[in-house]
C-alpha cells in the first residue's frame, strides 16, 4: 500500500439481529488492522433497532475496545440504508469501509481494497463473485444488476454487495433513504467521483438468518427510478416530465388528426370511437405534464432538508471511542 497506512479508517457495520456475530467479527477486523500497522481505526457498529442481545454484545465490547469503538444505538428498525447515514454522520475516518455483519464479508479483502484506492479510485465495490447464498437470491440479484447498469450507465458486476470503500469526501454528497444504499456507486458517479470495483471473498452465513426477502427487489426498483430522476434530471426536471408530456402530445394529436381527416372523408360518425376519447385525455395529460415540468423547474432550488435533524431523529443512544 501507497498512501493509506497513515490514514484514520473508520468501519461501519450495521446489525440487526448479529448476536453470535459481533465479537468474531470485530476480532478479525482487529488482526487485519494489526497485520497492516493501521493503529488509528474505529469499527461503528449501528443497531439497528435489534431485538436479541446484539446491543448487549456491542457494549460489552465497547466496555473492553473503547478506543477502536463506537456504537450508535437506533430508535428502531429503520433499514440498511437510515443505518448507514448514521454511521456515516458519525464517523471521522479518512476512509470509511461498510460492512455486513453477518460474517459473510471477508476482513482479510480491507488492504485490496486500500491498494485499488491508492490507483486514484474515490469509491471501491466489492463484486461477490462465488456468492455463497441460495439461488433464489443470486439469481434475482444478476438481474437486478444487469437492470441497473443498463439504466444508470454505471459498469459494475455487483450494485448488492455491501463490503464498499470510500474516500471521505464522498460521503459528503451521499443522502441515504429507502434502499438507496444500493445505489451509492451511482449517486458517487454522478458528482464524479471515480468508481472501482474488486472481487472480493464470501462466505456462507454460520449464524442467524438472512433480513431480506423477495419485496426488497420491487423496493429496490422504485428506488431505482428515484435514483433516475435524482441524478439525470434533478437539475433539469422539465426535459423528464415535459419529454413524458411531448409523447402523449404526440399521440393524443395524431389520433385526432386521424379522426378528423376520417371525418371529412364522411366516415361518421366519430363520437363514439374509443380511439377519440384517447386523443383528447393524451392531450390533456401532455399539457399537464408540460405544466408539471414548468412548475418543477421553478422549485428545483428549494432549501434542502437539515441532515442533522434526520439523525437526531432516529438514532437513540450513541457511545464514542475515548482516545488514550
Amino acid at each position: 500500500m501507497k498512501n493509506t497506512s497513515n490514514n484514520t479508517i473508520s468501519i461501519i457495520i450495521p446489525v440487526f439481529n448479529e448476536q453470535d456475530n459481533i465479537r468474531p467479527l470485530f476480532q478479525r477486523i482487529t488482526s487485519v488492522m494489526s497485520d497492516i500497522k493501521i493503529k488509528s481505526f474505529e469499527v461503528v457498529f449501528i443497531d439497528d433497532g435489534s431485538t436479541d442481545k446484539s446491543w448487549e454484545q456491542l457494549t460489552d465490547l465497547y466496555d473492553e475496545n473503547p478506543y477502536h469503538t463506537k456504537l450508535i444505538k437506533l430508535r428502531k428498525n429503520f433499514g440498511k440504508s437510515a443505518a448507514l447515514n448514521a454511521g456515516f454522520h458519525e464517523s471521522c475516518g479518512d476512509i470509511v469501509f461498510t460492512m455486513d455483519a453477518d460474517l459473510q464479508d471477508d476482513p482479510e479483502e480491507i488492504p485490496n481494497f486500500l491498494n485499488k484506492l491508492d490507483e486514484g479510485f474515490d469509491l471501491v465495490s466489492g463484486w461477490k463473485q462465488n456468492r455463497k447464498d441460495p439461488l433464489s437470491k443470486t439469481v434475482p440479484s444478476k438481474i437486478f444488476n444487469k437492470i441497473t447498469t443498463l439504466i444508470s450507465g454505471i459498469k459494475l458486476n455487483d450494485f448488492n454487495c455491501g463490503f464498499k470503500a470510500y474516500k471521505k469526501d464522498v460521503l459528503k454528497f451521499i443522502n441515504l433513504y429507502g434502499e438507496l444504499h444500493r445505489y451509492i456507486p451511482v449517486l458517487a458517479n454522478e458528482y464524479g467521483f471515480k468508481i472501482g470495483e474488486i472481487p472480493v471473498q464470501h462466505h456462507p452465513r454460520a449464524h442467524g438468518s438472512s433480513k431480506y426477502g423477495f419485496e426488497r427487489y420491487a423496493r429496490g426498483f422504485l428506488d431505482l427510478l428515484t435514483i433516475l430522476v435524482t441524478t439525470k434530471y434533478l437539475q433539469r426536471p422539465g426535459h423528464l416530465f415535459g419529454g413524458i408530456g411531448i409523447f402523449f402530445g404526440i399521440f393524443g394529436a395524431i389520433s385526432l388528426i386521424y379522426l378528423v381527416i376520417l371525418w371529412f372523408l364522411g366516415y361518421r360518425p366519430i363520437g363514439n370511437r374509443p380511439l377519440l376519447l384517447f386523443g383528447i385525455m393524451s392531450a390533456v395529460l401532455s399539457v399537464q405534464l408540460i405544466s408539471l415540468g414548468l412548475l418543477a423547474e421553478h422549485i428545483n432550488k428549494s432549501r434542502p432538508r437539515d441532515e442533522n435533524k434526520l439523525i437526531e431523529k432516529i438514532v437513540c443512544k450513541i457511545q464514542k471511542n475515548d482516545p488514550e
